[in-house]
C-alpha cells in the first residue's frame, strides 16, 4: 500500500499548482487553453501510485497537469511550459495540453477528445510485443466515452488482449453538459461488457480507494493481459476550462462535492488515526506552496524559445 502521507503531499502539490496556474492565467502569463484539475486530484495520485513507471505508461487527455505531477515531473518545467518558455517540458511548444516526459513514461496529454485512447492502445500492443510486463494507464473524460475511438480501441484491445487499463475520469460534465443527459447508459463501467472487458465503478473522491482498486486492476492485467475499464466517478470544482464560468450547476451541488474534497477526506482519516496533526498538515501545505512559488519564479526568469526552434522537432 502506498504511503498515505505521500499521497496527501502529492494532492496538495497538485491543488496549489493549479491554483497558481489559475492566478498566472488571470495575469496573462499563460495563454491558450488551460484545464484545471482541482477536485480530481485523488484520481491521478491514487492510480499512478499503483503503477511501476519503470515499465508502465501513462497516457492522458488535455486536463493533464495533475497526472504529470503525479508521475514525478518537475513543477518548474511544467510551469515554464505553461508560460511557453524554452525550459518547459515540451520546450514551450506544447503548452497546457501537451505535457510530456518520455523518461518517466508519461506519454503526454492530447488536445483532441478521445484521441489518446488509440495511442494508449498502441502502447499496450508495444508492451505485449516486447513482453516486458508493462501496463498502460489510459485516462479520458466522460465526454470521450461517446467517441468512436473509445469503442474501436476497446474492441481491438480485447481481441488482442492488450495490457491496458482504461480509466474514465467521470467528472460528470462534458464541458457544460451533465453526462446523464447525453448517455443512454449512465453506468459507464458496464460499457466494457460489450467487448468482453471487465468494468468497475470507483469512488474518485477517495484516494485510498482509487489506489486499492487500481492496484488490484494492475495486478490482474499484468497477469492476464485482459484489459479493464474503470469508471472513476469524480468532480471538478472549476469550469471545464479557464473560460468557463460553470453556471450550469447549482451552488448547492458544488458545495456538496466540496464536502467530499479528497484532500480533506485523507487528511481527516490520517488525523483520526493519529498520524497527522494541524501542524503537520500546514507543513505539507507550505511545502507545496513554496514549490509552486519557485516554479513561477523559474518560469518568469526562463528564456523564450529561439525563433529557429520553430523548425526543430518537426516530423516531416
Amino acid at each position: 500500500m502506498a504511503d498515505a502521507r505521500e499521497l496527501l503531499r502529492q494532492m496538495l502539490l497538485i491543488r496549489r499548482f493549479e491554483e497558481k496556474a489559475a492566478q498566472m492565467y488571470g495575469l496573462r502569463k499563460i495563454g491558450g487553453f488551460c484545464h484545471l484539475y482541482i477536485g480530481q486530484e485523488a484520481v491521478a495520485v491514487g492510480s499512478i501510485a499503483a503503477l511501476d513507471l519503470a515499465r508502465d505508461y501513462v497516457v492522458t487527455a488535455y486536463r493533464d497537469h495533475g497526472h504529470a505531477l503525479a508521475c514525478g515531473m518537475d513543477p518548474k518545467q511544467l510551469m515554464a511550459e505553461l508560460f511557453g518558455k524554452a525550459t518547459g517540458c515540451s520546450k514551450g511548444k506544447g503548452g497546457s495540453m501537451h505535457f510530456f516526459d518520455a523518461a518517466r513514461h508519461f506519454l503526454g496529454g492530447n488536445g483532441i477528445v478521445g484521441a489518446q485512447i488509440p495511442v494508449a492502445t498502441g502502447v499496450g500492443l508495444a508492451c505485449r510485443q516486447r513482453g516486458d510486463g508493462g501496463v498502460v494507464a489510459c485516462y479520458f473524460g466522460d465526454g470521450a466515452i461517446h467517441q468512436g475511438s473509445f469503442h474501436e480501441s476497446l474492441n481491438m484491445a480485447r481481441i488482442w488482449n492488450l495490457p491496458v487499463i482504461y480509466l474514465c475520469e467521470n467528472n460528470q460534465y462534458g464541458m457544460g453538459t451533465d453526462f446523464r443527459r447525453v448517455s443512454s447508459v449512465a453506468d459507464f463501467a458496464a460499457l466494457g461488457a460489450s467487448y468482453g472487458i471487465p468494468g468497475r465503478l470507483v469512488n474518485g473522491m477517495d484516494v485510498l480507494e482509487v489506489h486499492r482498486e487500481v492496484s488490484e486492476a494492475v495486478a490482474r492485467v499484468r497477469a492476464s493481459s485482459v484489459p479493464e475499464l474503470l469508471e472513476v466517478r469524480t468532480y471538478r470544482y472549476r469550469g471545464h476550462s479557464m473560460s468557463d464560468p460553470a453556471k450550469y450547476r447549482t451552488p448547492d451541488e458544488l458545495e456538496s462535492y466540496k464536502r467530499q474534497d479528497p484532500i480533506a477526506v485523507l487528511a481527516g482519516a490520517l488525523t483520526a488515526k493519529g498520524e497527522l496533526d494541524d501542524a503537520g498538515l500546514a507543513a505539507l501545505d507550505d511545502e507545496a506552496k513554496t514549490a509552486c512559488e519557485e516554479a513561477v519564479r523559474f518560469a518568469e526568469e526562463s528564456p523564450e524559445p529561439a525563433a529557429a526552434a520553430l523548425y526543430e522537432d518537426v516530423l516531416a
